[in-house]
């Protein structure tokens, strides 16, 4: 088999890799905005799908969420909301990177997160360890988010794969659901034991 050919597994970020927002952000943002958390939490995922998929930059992304808000959208508080933002999706489960890093062995080890394009950027920089996957896709700059199956094509053309070369790991059912549709197989993360049990009896 060639090293084109070896098995793929594709990696969702947050929730596997990285950890999911940093505990008590939505709140510190929301008193930035002096609005209520729940009033705040319904605004930023309202309008977070475009932003995600790279259809709005951040400035739109916050200027829909304070306006939706009542609130004024001065790039002030706008830089400050998307820079605490960044910081509250920034951390890693360390033993899932060693694992992650320590698969290249065995496998092709790819990535795919919906994330925004400038939070992406901010990852990387803050995480240069990516750099040395075979293949980043981020939501933001390839232009669909999961579950869309735009996003999972996207990875079979760039790797030069077939679907059925690719195990899929998410923390989300509806997103490995959507990678199984088009022909990938898949994993539910619950934990590294189990996930490490998936890949050893996959590859």
């Amino acid at each position: 088999m060639s090293d084109d050919r070896r098995r793929i597994v594709l990696f969702d970020l947050f929730g596997v890799v990285a950890r999911h927002q940093r505990p008590g952000a939505q709140a510190k943002m929301a008193a930035r905005c002096d609005s209520s958390l729940e009033a705040f939490t319904t605004a930023y995922w309202t309008h977070r799908p475009p932003y995600d998929a790279g259809r709005h930059a951040a400035a739109a992304y916050w200027t829909d969420v304070l306006r939706s808000m009542s609130r004024p959208a001065d790039a002030s508080t706008i830089e400050e909301l998307r820079l605490t933002d960044i910081d509250s999706w920034s951390r890693v489960d360390d033993h899932m990177v060693t694992y992650v890093r320590d698969l290249r062995d065995r496998a092709r080890v790819a990535l795919l997160s919906n994330i925004p394009a400038d939070h992406a950027d901010a990852f990387l920089a803050a995480q240069p360890w990516l750099h040395d996957l075979d293949h980043l896709a981020f939501s933001g700059k390839i232009g669909a988010a999961k579950p869309d199956p735009a996003a999972f094509q996207h990875c079979v053309v760039a790797l030069r794969a077939a679907p059925a070369d690719v195990l899929f790991v998410d923390d989300r059912e509806e997103n490995v659901l959507a990678a199984e549709a088009v022909g990938m197989r898949g994993h539910v993360f619950n934990g590294r034991d189990d996930l490490a049990a998936a890949v050893d009896a996959w590859l």
